[in-house]
């Protein structure tokens, strides 16, 4: 792979920034590599709901009062659903365990502490830990909330890449231009866009349907945290285009074999 980091922005809030970084890290888990997501969207910590278990270190302890200690403190596998995760080989569940590793390292802490790791001094250190990620993973997935806080800058500025995440309506398209001219004002620059289209009725519907001016979109899919990452064990569309947007932004090539599409999903628009 040429890009081994890479930051996702959500151009607005809700956009399935957090959900959509979960399943690229499972795709890549399922395709033998070891791919860690880091939480930097610490208002939000988002992240943390695809932990099973308790989180004791965090990464805004990481930060702020255990500088020194070691990443890993902070590393817990992402819940993949019927009791496996996503650490190859320490599954218990009925499903195969991936061959690769799915990997959190999520911010879970309260608001005194994430108020001392929005300074710019721990977004200096947040960087230094974005490295060493990259030093222990084959991918990095940097979970940013729309650039405007010390940490989702950090996350901009520390990534070899960066992917906006945007909804597939045309609210979505507005916030992803207003969002380009965020990330340029931070002196970096938008290397891919993400459009997730949603199970909406009426006319979003028919604007997700439509262009989205993104270079990968996917399609809608349950959008409840209980049913991450699809791309653990799916096949079907949404699988496929995740592992079409992994290719994309890290210009790898993903060796799945999905199953072909029936005769009537080849029919749907």
């Amino acid at each position: 792979m040429q890009a081994t980091t890479l930051a996702l922005v959500g151009a607005t809030g809700g956009a399935g920034t957090t959900r959509t970084a979960v399943e690229l890290a499972a795709i890549g888990a399922r395709d033998g590599r070891d791919v860690a997501v880091v939480d930097a969207a610490f208002t939000t910590q988002g992240l943390s709901e695809y932990v099973s278990g308790r989180i004791g270190t965090d990464l805004t302890t990481l930060v702020t009062d255990e500088t020194g200690a070691s990443l890993a403190a902070a590393t817990y596998p992402i819940e993949l659903g019927d009791g496996h995760t996503g650490s190859g080989g320490t599954g218990d569940g009925d499903a195969p365990s991936l061959p690769g590793r799915a990997d959190a390292i999520p911010s879970r802490a309260p608001f005194e502490r994430v108020a001392r790791a929005k300074t710019a001094e721990a977004a200096r250190k947040l960087e230094r830990r974005i490295d060493e990620a990259a030093t222990s993973h084959d991918a990095v997935i940097v979970d940013a909330a729309p650039v405007g806080s010390n940490e989702a800058v950090a996350g901009v500025t520390a990534a070899d890449r960066t992917a906006a995440v945007f909804p597939a309506t045309a609210h979505g398209r507005d916030a992803l231009q207003r969002l380009r001219g965020r990330i340029a004002d931070v002196g970096a620059g938008l290397d891919r866009s993400i459009a997730v289209a949603r199970g909406v009725d009426g006319e979003d519907a028919a604007e997700a349907e439509g262009e989205t001016d993104a270079d990968v979109r996917l399609p809608s899919t349950d959008p409840a945290i209980a049913s991450a990452p699809t791309t653990a064990t799916g096949s079907g569309a949404y699988a496929r285009a995740v592992a079409a947007a992994f290719e994309d932004a890290f210009d790898a090539t993903v060796g799945i074999e999905f199953e072909e599409p029936g005769v009537i999903d080849r029919l749907r628009p």
